[in-house]
């Protein structure tokens, strides 16, 4: 597996600080109680700065999503297609479940319908992270397993979106089985997969 590669958006020296601050209050307080006072207090850094690098909570929110480490997880490299999407659902799954980082998630999901703002934060952090999937699918039609039409935002879409729908709106557990299942659906259906 390589590791993850983080943008460097420049920022403050305590940034790490900063995101993770922010990010623990959104699952403590939900996106209301997310504050920039609220961050600068948790953080240990002075609202002046937070203010400097981020004109409001939004970009700070926008910031800490794309940038933090706590959401992100290396882009794997199994050898075949199957195997890759079969360890990104593992990882999606292990976000949207972990006890760090699920409150993150329902949090971002039910605020998003009512604000734009951080409408348009969900849609960086996912344009972002499909870049960073983009070699699964190079790799793929590199090996010949994949035909080169394939789009693969509407690939990840699929999985992924049958692993929220699952998980949030059915309620339902994400066993290894449904993992396997959904993503042997995805992958048969893709013109040129073996």
């Amino acid at each position: 597996m390589t590791t993850p590669q983080r943008r460097s958006t420049g920022g403050p020296r305590q940034a790490a600080a900063i995101f993770a601050a922010t990010l623990e209050l959104l699952a403590d307080k939900g996106y209301d109680g997310l504050t920039m006072e609220s961050v600068a207090a948790r953080s240990g850094v002075n609202k002046t700065t937070l203010y400097r690098w981020w004109p409001a909570k939004d970009a700070l929110l926008a910031a800490a999503l794309t940038d933090s480490d706590l959401l992100s997880f290396p882009m794997p490299d199994t050898g075949s297609l199957r195997g890759d999407l079969l360890a990104l659902a593992h990882a999606i799954a292990e976000l949207l479940t972990a006890e760090s980082t699920a409150p993150i998630a329902t949090a971002v999901l039910a605020a998003a319908p009512a604000r734009p703002q951080l409408a348009q934060v969900g849609a960086a952090f996912f344009a972002e992270r499909l870049g960073r999937e983009q070699p699964v699918f190079e790799r793929a039609v590199a090996r010949g397993e994949l035909d080169a039409s394939c789009d693969p935002a509407a690939i990840m879409d699929l999985l992924a979106g049958a692993i929220w729908f699952r998980l949030l709106l059915r309620g339902q557990p994400l066993t290894p089985e449904y993992l396997a299942r959904a993503v042997d659906l995805v992958v048969d259906g893709l013109p040129g997969a073996s």
